[in-house]
């Protein structure tokens, strides 16, 4: 019984490999800067953090003689250049996500920076005007963008921006000659971190969609059956296990006849690794690419019950993908619920000669929320290079039946 499920262990490994075999994944022990390469974003923010301290210090400069007692804002200022420079050499050390008491400890400081330039200019009763280091604290939020997530930058920023605005309103005295300067420095002070969390989090959404379309279009080389990316690891995970008991078979560390506990140990492995043999054998790229990708997986629905997309060129397959995602993708960016369901086959007969040891596998589109003037020209395009197509639109919904001529198996 033990010699039988080591050999059906052992057979179902080589028929893995003759299929393709399991990827080793290797993953990096070294932490990432910042996730996305949004680093190049967070060092663009320090400049002009930066830029911003030079002006707001030269203000403070200009105004030394008006302040009643300027130690409190000289003390803001030195603890503000502490601060941006240990927030500086720390979001280039500590990783992709700064720690949350190393957050809290730098809004504390920055509250400290505020609460002392206040102080300074209090007797003053124009905050907007007089008003350097608090203004730049407020701005130093750039510096995290990066690190944090961007609710938690939006709350921070907002409460300095309040207490600044209450403050305002408690000291200022309001008139048509200073409400314009104290409305500016408010929004200098809150603007720039709302723009800086909206670029962030745009550049992070195109850098994902972009990754799973380079992601997805790696399955159009693909075999036409195959295991799909995400059991890579699993199958990896299933090989090396396989692997590490026959060894110690051969070997003599786990001697026969098997134990029951090593025995189930082993007919469970070769199981698993026949279910995903059997998966890999008729599962194609298309149903990989669609159910793997994030975007795809949300809107697009296949039926291919005769498995036929494994049956299309690479230039057929790049040619579909490239339609539906195009279709898709337009959507994400629109924000709208829309649908395409891709139906393929079943197979047609052929009769005209031009078509000899050719297959006609009919592929439909069917969409819904998509008007016809709405469709990227170079979807058009895509689904050209597919095969002959036509197209037909009701309930600003979009049809689109393509004829699509593959090469027939049986003659390969």
């Amino acid at each position: 019984m033990s010699e039988n499920t080591l050999g059906l262990l052992a057979e179902v490994r080589a028929s893995r490999s003759l299929v393709g075999g399991a990827r080793r994944l290797v993953r990096s022990d070294t932490p990432h800067r910042a996730s996305l390469g949004t680093a190049f974003i967070g060092i663009g923010a320090s400049l002009v953090c930066g830029i911003r301290a030079i002006y707001g210090f030269g203000w403070f400069v200009s105004y030394w003689s008006t302040y009643p007692n300027p130690v409190p804002a000289l003390i803001a200022w030195v603890l503000l250049i502490v601060v941006l420079a240990t927030a500086f050499v720390t979001a280039s050390v500590v990783g992709d996500r700064l720690p949350d008491w190393m957050f809290a400890l730098f809004l504390a400081l920055l509250a400290t920076v505020i609460v002392l330039d206040v102080v300074a200019i209090w007797d003053l009763h124009d905050v907007g005007r007089y008003a350097t280091a608090s203004l730049t604290a407020a701005m130093a939020l750039l510096l995290v963008i990066t690190l944090r997530r961007p609710s938690e930058i939006l709350v921070a920023s907002g409460a300095i921006g309040v207490g600044l605005l209450a403050v305002i309103l408690v000291n200022t005295p309001l008139t048509t000659d200073n409400v314009t300067i104290q409305l500016t420095s408010l929004a200098f002070a809150v603007l720039p971190v709302v723009l800086g969390v909206l670029i962030v989090r745009g550049f992070r959404s195109m850098v994902q969609i972009e990754l799973d379309r380079v992601l997805v279009q790696s399955t159009v080389s693909a075999p036409r059956f195959a295991v799909g990316m995400l059991a890579s690891e699993e199958l990896a995970r299933l090989d090396l296990a396989a692997e590490e008991l026959l060894d110690s078979v051969a070997t003599g560390r786990i001697a026969l006849p098997l134990r029951p506990k090593t025995a189930s140990v082993a007919a469970s492995l070769a199981t698993e690794l026949r279910l995903h043999l059997i998966e890999g054998r008729r599962e194609t790229w298309l149903y990989h690419a669609i159910t793997e990708s994030e975007l795809l997986g949300r809107s697009v629905t296949l039926t291919d019950k005769g498995s036929l997309a494994g049956l299309l060129d690479a230039n057929q397959r790049d040619g579909l993908l490239a339609a539906v995602w195009l279709l898709v993708n337009d959507n994400a960016k629109k924000n709208l619920a829309r649908t395409v369901q891709v139906n393929v086959g079943p197979i047609v007969a052929t009769t005209p000669v031009a078509h000899a040891h050719k297959l006609r596998v009919p592929i439909v589109i069917t969409t819904t929320g998509v008007p016809r003037n709405r469709v990227d020209p170079s979807t058009w395009d895509a689904i050209r290079r597919v095969g002959r197509y036509s197209d037909s639109s009701q309930n600003a919904s979009l049809r689109v039946e393509i004829e699509c001529f593959v090469d027939n198996p049986a003659d390969l």
